[in-house]
C-alpha cells in the first residue's frame, strides 16, 4: 500500500491570521476534486480588529467552508448574506464566475473574533466549469451525524456509507470531520477512487503508518485501510472520483484551459464581474 503524506506550508494572510495549506501540494494536486485545502487557526485575533477578505471572483469551482470555532459572514455577487458558524456549511458555485468575501461578524470584534475551520476548493468537471453561480447554506442538524465505536462522524459533503449529505454537488466525492476518542479508530471506506485524511488535531495511524497532526494523508490502495486514534484526534476525511483532466490554478481562478484563466484576468480587469452589493472594494489582479 502506498501511503503519501504531506505537510503544510504556513501562510500569513495579515492582520494577525495565518493558514495552514496542504493542496496543491506535491506529489498530488488534488484528492478527487478537491484542489485546494486550508486549514484556519486556531487562533483569537486583537480586540476591534477581525477577518476581512475583501471581495474577490472565483472561476471554475466551489468553495466549501466548515468551521470548528468562531463564526464568518458571507457575501456575494448574486445578494447572499450568510452567517456561517461551527458545524454548518456554506457551499458556493463559482462556475462561470462570482465574487464574494467573508469578514468576522460585526458583534464578534469587540472581544477579538476567534476563528478555527476548514476552507476547500472542489474543482468543477469540464462540463460545469462555466455552470451558473450559486450558493447554499445548510445548518449542523441537516447534516448526516452518526457515532461508531467511539469516533464521531459528520458527512459534509457527498456520500459515504449509504449516507449522503444535502449539499449540491457536481461530481462523486465525500468530505466528512471526525472525532476520535482516545484509542479509538475505524476502517476507512474503499467506495472512493480517491481518498485522503488530513490530521485537524492529535495524530493517528493510517495501515500502521503514522501521520503527524497538521499533516494530509493521501491513500493509494484499492482496500479498507485501518485508522487509529491512540491518544485522541480530529480528521477530516476527503475525496472521490479522480477529476477528468488536470486543472490550471491561478490566484483564485481554476480551469481546465489556460484560456479561461487569461479571459477571467481581462474580466476582472475590466471590472466586468459582478459586485457584491454594498462593497466598492476592488483588489487587483497580483502581478504574479
Amino acid at each position: 500500500m502506498t501511503l503519501d503524506i504531506l505537510r503544510a506550508h504556513v501562510r500569513d494572510l495579515g492582520g494577525g491570521l495565518s493558514v495552514r495549506r496542504l493542496l496543491p501540494g506535491h506529489p498530488h494536486q488534488m484528492v478527487g476534486p478537491f484542489i485546494f485545502f486550508d486549514h484556519m487557526g486556531p487562533t483569537r485575533l486583537a480586540p476591534g480588529g477581525g477577518v476581512d477578505v475583501r471581495p474577490h471572483p472565483h472561476i471554475g469551482l466551489a468553495t466549501v467552508t466548515y468551521l470548528f470555532d468562531g463564526a464568518l459572514m458571507h457575501r456575494d455577487s448574486l445578494g447572499t448574506v450568510q452567517k456561517i458558524e461551527p458545524g454548518d456549511v456554506n457551499w458556493m458555485t463559482a462556475g462561470g464566475g462570482i465574487v464574494h468575501s467573508e469578514r468576522s461578524p460585526a458583534e464578534d470584534r469587540a472581544a477579538g473574533p476567534k476563528l478555527h475551520g476548514i476552507q476547500t476548493w472542489v474543482a468543477l468537471p469540464q462540463a460545469h466549469e462555466a455552470t451558473a453561480p450559486g450558493f447554499s447554506h445548510h445548518p449542523k442538524p441537516t447534516l448526516p451525524a452518526w457515532s461508531d465505536a467511539g469516533v464521531d462522524f459528520t458527512l459534509i459533503v457527498g456520500r459515504l456509507r449509504g449516507r449522503q449529505a444535502p449539499v449540491p454537488t457536481f461530481s462523486d466525492m465525500f468530505y466528512v470531520a471526525a472525532r476520535l476518542a482516545p484509542g479509538a479508530g475505524f476502517a476507512l471506506s474503499d467506495e472512493h477512487e480517491q481518498r485522503g485524511l488530513y490530521v485537524v488535531e492529535g495524530g493517528v495511524s493510517v495501515a500502521g503508518a503514522t501521520v503527524p497532526e497538521h499533516c494530509l494523508a493521501v491513500v493509494a490502495a484499492p482496500c479498507e485501510v485501518e485508522v487509529r486514534a491512540p491518544a485522541g484526534a480530529r480528521l477530516m476525511l476527503l475525496g472521490g472520483a479522480r477529476l477528468d483532466g488536470g486543472r490550471h490554478i491561478w490566484w483564485n481562478f481554476v480551469a481546465s484551459s489556460l484560456g479561461a484563466i487569461e479571459a477571467a484576468k481581462q474580466r476582472w480587469r475590466e471590472r466586468a464581474f459582478p459586485d457584491v452589493p454594498g462593497y466598492a472594494e476592488y483588489i487587483p489582479l497580483p502581478e504574479k
